[in-house]
């Protein structure tokens, strides 16, 4: 079972969605308990950082997240919820995000012909060929909706980029920690894959 973790944020459903029609068993939930007891669990995310910081105080998500990194089982971050694995953002100054890896969130510099949000398809550079990664070949296309980037502190953790006016850290991983700033349910079947990858590492 997968708990995709629900603290009032949006982008619930259509990750659970992707989720079921992969045949995955998932719940959505809040219940710590229900979270810890899963095999692995899903932190979504869209809006701002320090709205969602907020929700993740007063629901309990917060402790929730980081007693079940703790436990080793595996964890996927989409979008706002890789964001908020880090310290802190640029969109809310002041707020401090979960602390689990390191790094600055960072708003994407404006350019020549460069919208913010960047919103829809950008091919990634995978780095790192395992996890949930595994299986795709090549630079695929995938889906973007955001405004603020990551520039991890430790290049090691991160497992792909793209170029949007600047390099993008578009996902990580470390250890039991995997996180996309893409969202792979919106992203068809490249990923679907991804997700696949994710319920065979849950076991």
């Amino acid at each position: 079972m997968i708990a995709i973790i629900d603290y009032g944020a949006g982008n619930i459903q259509s990750v659970y969605k992707a989720l079921r029609f992969i045949g995955a068993q998932c719940v959505v939930t809040g219940d710590k308990d229900v979270i810890l007891n899963a095999d692995g669990a899903i932190l979504p995310g869209v809006g701002a950082f320090g709205d969602c910081m907020e929700n993740m105080e007063s629901t309990g998500a917060k402790q929730a997240v980081l007693d079940f990194i703790k436990t080793g089982k595996p964890f996927l971050g989409i979008c706002l919820g890789l964001q908020l694995l880090f310290p802190e953002s640029e969109e809310s100054e002041g707020v401090e995000g979960l602390d689990v890896l390191k790094g600055k969130i960072r708003r994407i510099p404006s350019g020549e012909g460069l919208k913010i949000p960047h919103m829809g398809w950008n091919n990634i550079e995978i780095k790192n060929n395992s996890g949930i990664f595994k299986g795709i070949e090549g630079s695929p296309y995938v889906y973007f909706v955001h405004s603020y980037f990551l520039d991890a502190e430790d290049k090691g953790i991160v497992s792909a980029t793209t170029e949007y006016g600047v390099t993008i850290d578009a996902a990580v991983s470390c250890k039991n920690v995997t996180a996309t700033q893409f969202h792979p349910e919106k992203s068809g079947e490249t990923g679907l894959k991804m997700l696949r990858n994710f319920v065979e590492m849950c076991g």
